[in-house]
């Protein structure tokens, strides 16, 4: 081979190394740029997460403070019982309050 040939070789050679090495500068920095706004995505995503789960560990919280439990329930339940059943012996007290007002009544008319 001839120097000239040997030249044309190496130059052909270099040409397509650099052309690769072009090639690959391009995607990896493309890659980097992807990786960039993934992380920025990631980051955000941790931080709805977290303020999700501060909130509904708020709302648990609230939940057990203001809701009803089995056993308040219980004795709600038996309190409006009791007053409905003193309601009860009101109106069993007025009907035989009723009735003596109508005996008497019935009683002390007089037809001529």
């Amino acid at each position: 081979m001839t120097p000239e040939e040997i030249m044309k070789v190496i130059l052909l050679f270099l040409t397509v190394s650099g052309a690769g090495w072009g090639i690959w500068w391009k995607i990896d920095g493309r890659v980097k740029e992807g990786e960039k706004a993934n992380e920025t995505r990631i980051k955000a995503a941790e931080d709805r997460a977290d303020a999700a789960q501060k909130d509904l560990a708020s709302h648990k919280l609230h939940s057990a403070e203001t809701f009803a439990t089995k056993a308040g329930m219980q004795e709600q339940t038996a309190q409006l019982l009791r007053a409905i059943e003193g309601v009860g012996n009101r109106i069993d007290g007025l009907h035989e309050r009723l009735d003596r007002a109508f005996e008497r009544t019935t009683g002390r008319t007089t037809r001529a």
